[in-house]
């Protein structure tokens, strides 16, 4: 196999005394700044119907969770090669700052356009930020510490999707919706303060080259990538010219990608990663995770919702027990992994998590919200035991000198499986939906009387363009009111049953994605956690050309 290419040294590395001294001081800022950035996920979400009701733009809305999800899923593997090449610090307190200064910027938004501006560049500093804490846990801990912090790190993160919703109701309620992105300053500056303090600087080691066209060429193919999957069968059908158009920009781009990837000196992502067994295998089993842990988390709470009957928030506390069990797996799946193994412990979470969608796809219309709480936790439990132990076994696997690169690309190929999973099973669900809609709900809506001829048309339209429009008048008893009672009784009963239905199908899809991953994971090399930090450079230099033995 190719030698492994040496890079810059590391920053840690080459002060090995400042990061022993501030150790702690460091790791509380780390904390610190994964708890108010990974918040800020979820929190945000709570404020939309304020804003809207302020600003209006309600066809604009999607767009302050895709400008977000744009700008940070891009950037996520250029920050890394980046604090590869010029140091963790300065890649870190950047993307701290661009966080603070966008969150400020949210909170003075005067209109819906500028703050899906703002939005945008807050990703930019959510996508920096994102991978450099666990990074840098890669730089601190040998292996076997490394499994028990990213748990912890994990864990936080999981800890934010659960409290998110609560808090920035309570911030909404008490105050308004700008608190939601004002309450990032105070807690961001002393994020910043910590870590600049803490995290000693880079010593660099000769002129630093920067990748331009590839970092161009990855962007335009990412960004048109993720808006045709955004965009496709929702805004635009799947063979309009616009999406069509997205496609093929995205194809090109990433074609011209990789080739002048494969040339450049020091590449945003080498190509010849993808040559080795241990990156691929992983990046390919957080990819095909990712894709079914979004498909759960999407259609689920729509299923308890639009089935079972109970409320939004009584749904919410529904996909509670998967976020909980997933924080508890997440801590012990570092004390895990040092009995049973790194291939073993990612092939069991991913059969725990098979389990899960196969039971999912046995809920009916008798369900209770017990019975689904309890097909979460094991969702959640899968999900805790192969999460953390993605980003480690690529840590271990590599020396220092691409840590960052290949730290961030696991963050990267979860983020794309997250955006493809939602595309790919919505897709399916309308399609399924389309056809039993088709086949029992269209002739019940022939029979309207004529003097509801408009209410029939529209239906119709909705029946072959979007039926999850016409699943949303379950969710919404005040839309059933206004409509002829004969009707709802005869039309009730055929959408719920499209819905189950469609939804089943949805899970098995999902299913099969997952056992593909745990199939997957049976490719993986050995992989063994040290005693030894990351190889270094300098002394260790000889070391970083050559590959791990399970790497050959």
């Amino acid at each position: 196999m190719e030698s492994l290419q040496k890079a810059a040294p590391n920053d840690l590395s080459k002060a090995a005394a400042p990061e022993l001294k501030n150790r702690g001081l460091l790791l509380t800022g780390l904390i610190i700044a994964m708890l108010f950035g990974a918040l800020d996920g979820t929190i945000v979400g709570t404020a939309m119907p304020r804003i809207v009701g302020e600003f209006g733009g309600l066809g604009l809305m999607t767009w302050l969770t895709t400008a977000y999800m744009l700008t940070s899923t891009v950037v996520v593997p250029i920050a890394g090669k980046l604090a590869d090449l010029i140091g963790r610090r300065v890649i870190y307190v950047t993307g701290l700052i661009i966080f603070i200064v966008a969150s400020a910027l949210c909170g003075m938004s005067q209109n819906m356009t500028e703050l899906i501006l703002f939005r945008g560049l807050q990703g930019l500093g959510g996508g920096i930020m994102m991978p450099m804490a666990m990074i840098i846990i890669g730089d601190l801990f040998t292996g076997k510490q490394r499994a028990k912090w990213q748990g912890v790190f994990g864990a936080i993160f999981g800890l934010s999707s659960v409290i998110g919703p609560q808090v920035g109701g309570w911030i909404v309620d008490a105050w308004n919706w700008r608190w939601v992105f004002y309450i990032n300053l105070p807690v961001g500056v002393l994020a910043v303060i910590l870590i600049a303090i803490a995290l000693p600087k880079h010593v660099a080691a000769g002129k630093v080259k920067f990748d331009i066209p590839g970092i161009v060429t990855m962007i335009v193919g990412v960004v048109s990538l993720l808006l045709a999957l955004t965009f496709g069968g929702k805004d635009y059908p799947w063979g309009s010219w616009q999406i069509i158009s997205l496609f093929v920009l995205a194809v090109i781009s990433l074609v011209a990608f990789v080739r002048i990837e494969s040339k450049a000196d020091e590449p945003i992502l080498p190509v010849r990663l993808f040559k080795n067994r241990t990156f691929s295998t992983i990046n390919g089993v957080g990819f095909l995770m990712a894709v079914g842990m979004f498909g759960a988390i999407m259609f689920v709470p729509l299923f308890m919702q639009g089935i079972v009957g109970i409320s939004a928030s009584a749904s919410g506390t529904v996909m509670t027990p998967l976020m909980i069990t997933m924080i508890a797996a997440s801590v012990v799946s570092g004390q895990l992994i040092q009995k049973i193994g790194v291939r073993r412990q990612m092939f069991i979470g991913m059969l725990v998590m098979a389990v899960g969608f196969i039971m999912l796809s046995t809920m009916d219309i008798s369900t209770t919200k017990l019975v689904a709480s309890s097909y979460m936790v094991l969702l959640g439990l899968g999900m805790g035991l192969v999460m953390p132990i993605l980003t480690l076994a690529l840590q271990e696997s590599f020396p220092k000198s691409e840590l960052g690169v290949v730290t961030s690309s696991s963050q990267f190929f979860r983020q794309i499986g997250g955006t493809f999973g939602m595309t790919i099973l919505g897709a399916i669900m309308n399609h399924k939906s389309t056809v039993l809609l088709e086949q029992n709900l269209e002739p019940v809506v022939k029979q309207l009387p004529a003097e509801a001829g408009e209410l029939a048309a529209q239906m119709t339209g909705m029946i072959h363009t979007n039926p999850q429009a016409l699943y949303s008048s379950l969710l919404v008893p005040e839309s059933l009111a206004k409509m002829p009672k004969e009707f709802v009784e005869h039309m009730v009963p055929v959408l719920k049953d499209a819905l189950v239905t469609s939804l089943h199908q949805v899970f098995l899809y999902g299913l099969i994605f997952v056992i593909l991953g745990a199939i997957l994971t049976l490719f993986v090399g050995n992989i063994k956690l040290t005693d030894r930090k990351s190889k270094k450079s300098g002394d260790d230099a000889a070391d970083d050309n050559q590959a791990p033995a399970h790497l050959v």
